[in-house]
């Protein structure tokens, strides 16, 4: 009689096996499309950074320096398209998993950036390389100083936002389920200076709670765990700008029950999000 070849068995990869040992897959794995998206993504479709930050909170050379750049260079190309930096306004920052951060340029259109314009910054303020940085280079790195878990920071004049933050109106009320989870409540700096370091004074006991601050008489500040993160941030700020003008129009906003915003902030929570 004779003996069957034997079959080797199959081997299914998981995400998080894969995410274990991503140089180890045997010949004879059948992968997940999910993990399939991870091998050649990594977490940009999910967002998170779980598996690209080193241990002094930056990113890893998994995404590298050459990756954020153009990021930057595609963020700054949305933020101009979608009006929130006109001329050579805003500014855009993304730090490094050697704790450095990348940031754009003085005097540049965030719609014509190039990778090459950008420059680097230690922690300290010093030019590590590139051009003169944008004059708030100190918002952005007193941003990273308070907030270890901020990977990422878009400063922003949209025209609704910006024009409440010049009226003296927090976006603070609960209108929409979306802005509560999305952003929780965005407070009103006092007005400073721009590239002074009043504007750091102005933010600083902002920063331990809130991910996105209006600067008075100025734009718009957000932050997150990714540069993604960040831009969606300072579009969700503009879109609770409108709902909050047009519910004002309107008569007034009558505002989510105590009860039901709770509600909301453990939802906010459970998606990592406060």
């Amino acid at each position: 009689m004779t003996e069957k070849p034997e079959i080797k068995k199959r081997v299914f990869i998981s995400d998080w096996e894969l995410r274990k040992n991503p140089g180890n897959i045997p010949e004879n794995a059948i992968v997940s499309p999910l993990s399939r998206d991870w091998m050649d993504y990594g977490d940009q479709k999910t967002g998170g950074l779980e598996d690209r930050r080193t241990s002094d909170g930056g990113m890893s050379d998994q995404q590298g320096e050459a990756d954020l750049r153009k990021q930057i260079v595609e963020t700054g190309r949305r933020l101009y398209v979608l009006g929130f930096v006109p001329a050579t306004d805003g500014n855009i920052s993304v730090r490094l998993g050697d704790g450095s951060i990348l940031i754009t340029p003085a005097g540049v259109s965030k719609g014509a950036l190039a990778a090459g314009d950008l420059t680097k910054l230690g922690m300290d303020g010093r030019v590590i390389s590139g051009k003169k940085p944008s004059s708030e280079y100190r918002l952005h790195l007193c941003v990273y100083k308070q907030k270890p878990g901020a990977m990422a920071v878009v400063h922003a004049h949209p025209p609704l936002a910006t024009g409440l933050a010049c009226a003296g109106v927090a976006l603070d009320k609960p209108l929409t389920s979306e802005m509560v989870i999305s952003l929780g409540s965005v407070p009103l700096a006092e007005y400073a200076t721009p590239g002074t370091d009043e504007v750091t004074g102005s933010i600083a006991g902002l920063l331990k709670d809130h991910d996105a601050i209006l600067l008075a008489n100025h734009g718009v500040m957000t932050c997150g765990r990714n540069l993604e993160t960040a831009f969606q941030r300072m579009e969700t700020v503009e879109q609770a700008a409108k709902i909050t003008l047009a519910a004002a129009l309107a008569g007034g906003g009558r505002l989510i029950p105590p009860d039901k915003v709770r509600e909301l902030e453990k939802i906010r929570a459970r998606l990592g999000l406060s």
